[in-house]
């Protein structure tokens, strides 16, 4: 997973992730602005939770045995 935050089309920051610090791209822009990278790593744990319920939600196969079900009959 990567955690970058952009401008414009531009980068400000990204969240390294081994490291769990904040990367300015430019350093002189972290004497405007603050960023807490445990809500970036809590958002990013949250998000790869919900996608792994979705995941196990519709990635099934349903048996087949030949037969058709009671409602396609008519």
């Amino acid at each position: 997973g990567q955690y970058t935050h952009e401008f414009d089309g531009d980068e400000e920051f990204y969240l390294g992730l081994e490291k769990k610090e904040t990367v300015w791209r430019l350093p002189g822009l972290s004497t405007f602005a603050t960023f807490d990278p445990q809500s970036a790593l809590r958002n990013l744990a949250i998000t790869k939770q919900n996608l792994n319920i979705l995941i196990k939600s519709f990635n099934y196969t349903a048996a087949t045995n030949g037969m058709c079900p009671p409602f396609c009959l008519s």
